[in-house]
């Protein structure tokens, strides 16, 4: 199977009427705005400024206002509370941001994250034991349980409360807790279903604090762990999301924390200049390093530590480990591609598992494959009795729907529409693959399967001016939901191109339409050099880049096609 070419998709142009309510923004703006469904002053007033949607009060979330009296009722009697969270990033930070929480009110709380090797993703019956026998009262998920039913009702059965707060699609039944906080839960009246497992922590939190005098923290001082879950786990960046985002991204920019303080400078970013692509490609992939090579709880301490020595020790031990991540995903990513294309070169859906690969980048390997080749793909680990998978998949194809038809051959799963995990018994993956094959099969067959880039105008190299800069960052942060504009620009010449990066994967070029030269890099698009045509047509973003204080502008090529093809 080779890599598919991409469709290329050119926005309608604005309508007179749209043009004209938007006058007050220049024109290619007004083109963006309309491209997004934002055709009033008051709907592009509010895209622009990012302001949360209306109804947002967290107590308006189902469940909320239990779970709010009885972690009072813990704080006021002294009793032992823990917050079990998930090792991504999203998990990592929820757990920071109630662990910090509660403190701030003199609750005794302790935090529990699994460990992905040992107890693998989710609640556990040996864990909540374990809290329990230790004395905890009270156990408060984030970012993982609503799909736990086996779990509450073992929790329940040792005379444990549970709150649960998740993110995840629950199942039809839902899991016997206290009370679960998960806007996607049935009959929850809550405006927006998109938050992720921090956002639903964040909350919490707010209700919590509005409920009790805590003169050392303010809910906005959590806004950087927000930013840093809900970007890194790909929640889209829209509605409230992206109001969250857009404030924590500032307290990002002026961090407080030690640890932030030292993986921010580790990662080589200048403070001022981080948004959401940072958090995407530097910070949220040293964070997750910890849980995906060894335990999370170094990223944990590191964002919660005041000590300024232990700060740095511990970005130096996550930088160290994000590099062994990378060369381990890069192994696993070759000998995945191998198996999953071997047996049948053309399949639907990519499915690759073996006994050598390590659990904790099986879903990167994933993304790589449904990236490169668009179809879902499967990565997992084989282990003498379970076998851990994690999916990745396209908007034609909902994973997590697939594998509910599957539930009866599953241990444990769960996720979204574009990325799951789950559990089985090594002795039924082969009815596993068969079955998901099948699924794939019959959603799939009639199906284009080509992945679509979006543009937002087609324009000339002219239109490309220094002050369409701070319009383009008005559109920040941008992301999943929230792409980056994008323009599409025909029949450039490229005057220069070399490759760059490790195995010569990206392309740093010079284009030209004969009067006005602008500098290109292209990444992951290094094969192009080879076969470089006479003249191309570029999709790409406008952006500025710094190199050795050096400011200037450049496209960010996101496709190449020879002109005419």
């Amino acid at each position: 199977m080779q890599p598919l070419t991409k469709r290329w998709q050119v926005a309608s142009r604005i309508p007179p009427e749209a043009d004209s309510a938007l006058h007050g923004y220049p024109l290619l703006l007004r083109q963006i705005l309309y491209n997004r469904g934002y055709a009033t002053p008051e709907a592009a007033s509010e895209y622009l400024e990012a302001r949360p949607p209306h109804g947002s009060d967290p107590f308006a979330m189902l469940g909320i206002t239990t779970a709010v009296d009885r972690i009072n009722e813990a704080i006021r009697n002294q009793q032992s509370i823990a917050i079990y969270g998930d090792y991504d990033v999203d998990g990592v930070t929820a757990t920071v941001l109630l662990v910090q929480t509660l403190r701030s009110l003199g609750a005794m709380v302790e935090e529990y994250i699994p460990n992905r090797f040992d107890e693998g993703y989710g609640l556990n019956n040996d864990a909540l034991s374990s809290l329990y026998n230790k004395g905890v009262r009270l156990v408060i998920t984030v970012d993982c349980g609503v799909r736990s039913l086996p779990e509450a009702a073992h929790a329940r059965s040792l005379g444990l409360d549970m709150i649960i707060t998740d993110h995840h699609q629950p199942s039809a039944e839902m899991p016997e807790a206290l009370a679960v906080v998960n806007p996607k839960q049935p009959a929850d009246a809550y405006p927006d279903k998109d938050l992720a497992g921090v956002g639903v922590a964040y909350k919490l939190a707010c209700a919590l604090l509005s409920t009790r005098q805590a003169s050392s923290l303010q809910p906005e001082n959590l806004l950087d762990l927000v930013a840093l879950g809900t970007v890194a786990d790909l929640a889209p960046l829209t509605g409230e999301n992206r109001a969250l985002v857009k404030t924590g991204l500032e307290y990002l920019r002026r961090p407080v924390r030690q640890g932030l303080m030292a993986l921010i400078g580790i990662s080589g970013l200048t403070p001022a200049r981080i948004t959401a692509t940072e958090i995407g490609y530097a910070l949220g992939p040293r964070l997750n390093a910890a849980g995906r090579l060894d335990s999370a709880l170094a990223a944990f301490s590191l964002l919660l530590t005041k000590d300024v020595a232990e700060a740095a020790g511990l970005a130096q031990r996550l930088e160290i480990q994000n590099r062994e991540r990378q060369e381990v995903m890069r192994d696993i990513q070759a000998r995945a591609e191998q198996i999953a294309l071997e047996n049948d070169p053309n399949a639907l859906l990519l499915f690759a598992a073996h006994q050598d690969f390590n659990r904790g980048v099986v879903g990167l390997a994933a993304s790589r494959l449904t990236e490169k080749y668009y179809r879902p793909s499967v990565v997992a680990q084989i282990g003498e009795e379970l076998t851990r998978g994690s999916c990745r998949s396209i908007p034609e194809f909902h994973i997590t729907e697939a594998l509910d038809q599957c539930a009866s051959l599953l241990e444990h799963y769960g996720g979204h529409a574009a990325a799951a995990g789950f559990t089985v018994r090594s002795e039924r993956l082969p009815e596993l693959i068969e079955k998901l094959q099948a699924i794939a099969a019959e959603q799939l067959t009639s199906a284009e399967l080509r992945p679509t880039l979006y543009a937002d105008a087609e324009i000339p190299l002219s239109d490309l001016k220094p002050e369409l800069i701070p319009c383009l960052e008005w559109m920040q942060p941008t992301g999943y939901g929230n792409r980056q504009p994008q323009f599409i620009t025909r029949n450039l010449r490229v005057t220069s191109a070399r490759s760059v990066g490790r195995d010569s994967a990206h392309l740093k070029m010079i284009v030209t339409d004969g009067k006005i030269t602008f500098d290109a890099i292209a990444f992951r698009l290094g094969q192009w050099l080879e076969h470089m045509p006479p003249a191309v047509d570029l999709m790409y973003t406008f952006e500025t880049n710094e190199f050795n204080g050096r400011i200037s502008l450049q496209l960010n090529v996101k496709d190449i096609r020879a002109t005419g093809s």
